[in-house]
Parts: C-alpha cells; sequence; structure tokens
C-alpha cells in the first residue's frame, strides 16, 4: 500500500508539474518573434475584429505560436474587447501580457513632422501616410466654413494658419476631427499672452501674422534675413505702400517654380495679387514654421521698405530705403539671371 502511494503521489506530481509547464508555455513564455528589420507593430484598424486581428498576425510573421495566442485570447475574452489602434510588440512578449495590452488599448504613439504646405491636399496627404486618418474625412472638414467658423473661428482660407510645422506625437487611430482639434491645441500653445502682446504691438492679430509670416518664409530660408524682410513689409503697410510681395504673386497664378516675374505677372485677377490690392492677401501662402512666426513678432527696426535677392545666389537679399536703390539692385540681380540663361 505504502508502494502504491509513493508511485501515486509521483504520478500526481509530474501530472502537476506538466500542466505548469503547459500554462507557463501557454501564458508567459516568449512569443513574440525578434526583427532584424527593427520594432515590430501591430496595427489595428478602427472597426476591425479578431479575426483581422488574427490574419495581421499571421500576414506578417509576428509570433512563433498563432495558436497558443488564440488560445490565451479568447479564454481572456479578447475577441470581444478589440481596440484599434498602433501597437509596439516587444520580442520576448508572452501571451497573457500581449493580449492585455491589446485588450487594454496600451498603444504606442506615432511621431512625425508635419512638413510645412502650401496646399490642403497637401496637409491631407502628409496626415493620412501617418495615422490611420482619411484624408477624403480630413479634407472635408477643411472645407467645412460653418464648423471651422464655430469650432476654431477660422474659415477655409485662414485655416491654414492654424497648423504649425514640426514634430508631433499622436495615436495612429487619431480621428480627422481629433487631428485638427490637436492642431488647434498645439496653436493655442504657441500663442502665448507675451506673443500675443508682440502682435498687438504691430497692430495684427495672431491670424495676420501667420498670413504675413508665410510670404516671409517663402522670400528667404536665411535666419538672419527673416526680421529683415518683416520689418520691410511692416514698414510698406505703415506706410499704405502695396505689399507687391512676389510669392502672393506666385500662388496667384499657381506656379512657385517661378524664377522672374513679369509684368503680365503683376495683371492677374486675385486678391492674392499684391501688386494690385493693398494690405495683406485673404489667407496665407504656405504654413509658416515658429521661427519665422518669431521673427514677424520681432522684427528689425529700420527705415528699408525694398529688397532684392542677392546676386551671389546666397539666398541673402539687399535691402534699399529708396526706389532708386533697389532699382540699381534689382538690376544686378536679373543681370545675374541673364547669365545664368534664366528666362520665362
Amino acid at each position: 500500500m505504502r508502494k502504491f502511494w509513493l508511485i501515486f503521489l509521483l504520478t500526481l506530481s509530474v501530472a502537476v508539474l506538466a500542466g505548469l509547464g503547459g500554462a507557463w508555455y501557454m501564458l508567459w513564455k516568449p512569443n513574440v518573434r525578434y526583427s532584424a528589420f527593427g520594432p515590430a507593430y501591430l496595427y489595428i484598424r478602427t472597426g476591425a475584429d479578431y479575426g483581422a486581428v488574427l490574419d495581421s498576425l499571421r500576414k506578417y510573421e509576428l509570433l512563433h505560436d498563432e495558436a497558443n495566442f488564440d488560445r490565451v485570447a479568447r479564454w481572456q475574452n479578447y475577441p470581444a474587447r478589440v481596440q484599434p489602434g498602433r501597437y509596439l510588440l516587444r520580442p520576448g512578449l508572452g501571451n497573457r501580457a500581449l493580449v492585455e495590452m491589446l485588450s487594454r488599448g496600451e498603444q504606442d504613439t506615432v511621431a512625425f513632422t508635419l512638413d510645412a504646405f502650401k496646399y490642403k491636399p497637401q496637409l491631407a496627404r502628409q496626415v493620412a501616410r501617418q495615422l490611420e486618418t482619411d484624408s477624403v474625412g480630413l479634407r472635408r472638414l477643411l472645407q467645412d466654413n460653418t464648423d471651422l467658423q464655430r469650432r476654431y473661428q477660422l474659415d477655409t482660407t485662414t485655416v491654414l494658419t492654424m497648423f504649425l510645422p514640426g514634430p508631433y506625437r499622436l495615436l495612429w487611430n487619431t480621428s480627422a476631427r481629433q487631428f485638427l482639434d490637436s492642431a488647434a491645441a498645439t496653436h493655442r500653445r504657441f500663442w502665448t499672452p507675451e506673443r500675443r502682446r508682440q502682435a498687438d504691438s504691430l497692430g495684427l492679430s495672431p491670424t495676420e501674422v501667420h498670413v504675413l509670416a508665410s510670404i516671409v518664409q517663402r522670400e528667404t530660408a536665411q535666419k538672419t534675413d527673416k526680421p529683415l524682410i518683416a520689418g520691410a513689409y511692416l514698414n510698406r503697410l505703415r506706410r499704405g505702400m502695396r505689399l507687391q510681395a512676389d510669392p502672393t504673386l506666385l500662388w496667384a497664378i499657381g506656379n512657385f517654380g517661378v524664377k522672374r516675374v513679369l509684368n503680365k505677372d503683376k495683371l492677374v485677377d486675385s486678391p492674392y495679387n499684391t501688386y494690385k490690392h493693398k494690405g495683406l492677401p485673404p489667407g496665407p501662402i504656405t504654413s509658416a514654421n515658429r521661427q519665422t512666426l518669431d521673427a514677424v513678432l520681432k522684427p528689425a527696426r529700420h527705415d528699408y521698405v525694398f529688397f532684392c535677392a542677392r546676386p551671389d545666389g546666397s539666398g541673402f537679399s539687399d535691402f534699399a530705403a529708396t526706389y532708386a536703390e533697389h532699382k540699381q539692385n534689382a538690376r544686378r540681380y536679373q543681370q545675374r539671371l541673364d547669365s545664368l540663361g534664366i528666362k520665362r
């Protein structure tokens, strides 16, 4: 009898150990594959079901053992708790930890840089390349004048002033509406009380600062020239002169690749033609970055009202207080274009 009980206990211990080993294997053994190409991500689209999750795991070969993951997922009722998002799958993650992460929606954020853009479709395409956000839906919201005025106090023309180029960090499944709200929040944070005071001292609203900054940004990429150019344009506005800004003219004719502006271009019928219309154009011609906005808010103080690109191709400008000086600068630049064979 004693021998019987020893054999029974030994058999039971082996069975328990085997069960524990099986449970460990199923629940905690590392199941996420190592990728030599960098971090592995699982993308779950909004509205996707459990079957779509399994399809993605299988298609991209993210797991060592799909069957055990499926058993743990069903045991923890994950099929009824699928949440969309972009999930970082760390190598060595076991099934239980993986299922809990997915069930709780503990997704990774997407860090990306919003580049400067000139048109709404360019913005929509940039966002759609980084996020689940539908570009068509985003463009539709950007064209809804009533909604833009009610929610952001902007219209379909000035809404582009709301977007600051630079780094963003958002959830992958951010909707078009959520993206706009996030951009608006970033815009509000930029416009500190100090920056608003600076704009007031110039007699400009934040939207007008963005519009002017968009022109300055198209004029030069040189950091030291930006406050000088901003100061020249502000001098023109104070004196009631037309801005006569070539970048706004290029916007009006729809061709930013033009190197030489012709007199016939200045006849185009457009509110963006600042050769014909006084004051600022109705909206920005590109999305101005923080550096350019601050250059407008802190312009250089001088008497210049004219400037022209230097003929050396450096990207800097020559400035003038009188038209006679400006004509000399412009002539040197035009001669440089002629020598390079740049015609229209």
